[in-house]
């Protein structure tokens, strides 16, 4: 638990941090950049920029010009935001345990009956979050993180802002 209260505390959640990632599963490969700031974040890979300001997503598809506005389920907000790993650990029944190797500490977090019910958080000697594997539906998905930074971050960064993409189709799914 102290390898990963360490970790979330390097997250400056509450002023905000700055991060690249990766995303890998059987099914597709997604690299970007993502600010997160408490439960609020953004997401940008290029094709597809991501807001979620606590309470409301908004999906911009650069491809066809749309966005599309949502109230995520808890669990397709829970896996954009890498502090929510960090913070598994704390749920009552989960088992933990911690494999040190050379330079990194490797979490390995299973759950019955949990959203995610097998989990390897992967953080280096420094306490640095370096990735997070979990298993979800029977599905292997893994967020590789580099370059983690704190940054002082408005609210207003992550809701949807329509000066910036003024011709985009905006579609209200709530």
């Amino acid at each position: 638990m102290k390898i990963l209260d360490k970790a979330a505390a390097k997250i400056n959640i509450n002023r905000g941090v700055r991060m690249n990632f990766s995303v890998t599963n059987s099914k597709f490969s997604q690299k970007g950049t993502l600010t997160v700031k408490g439960q609020k974040f953004h997401a940008n890979t290029g094709n597809a920029k991501i807001w979620y300001d606590g309470k409301t997503q908004w999906t911009y598809n650069k491809m066809s010009d749309e966005v599309n506005i949502a109230v995520p389920s808890a669990s397709v907000q829970q896996q954009m935001n890498p502090y929510h790993f960090l913070s598994l650990y704390k749920q009552k029944g989960y088992t933990k345990t911690v494999n040190a190797k050379s330079n990194t500490y490797v979490v390995h977090l299973t759950g019955k009956g949990k959203s995610f019910s097998e989990m390897y958080i992967t953080v280096d000697r420094y306490h640095n979050l370096k990735s997070v594997k979990f298993k979800q539906g029977g599905y292997w998905t893994t967020i590789t993180v580099s370059n983690i930074r704190s940054a002082s971050v408005p609210d207003s960064y992550f809701r949807f802002n329509s000066k910036e993409h003024p011709k985009a189709e905006v579609i209200d799914l709530r």
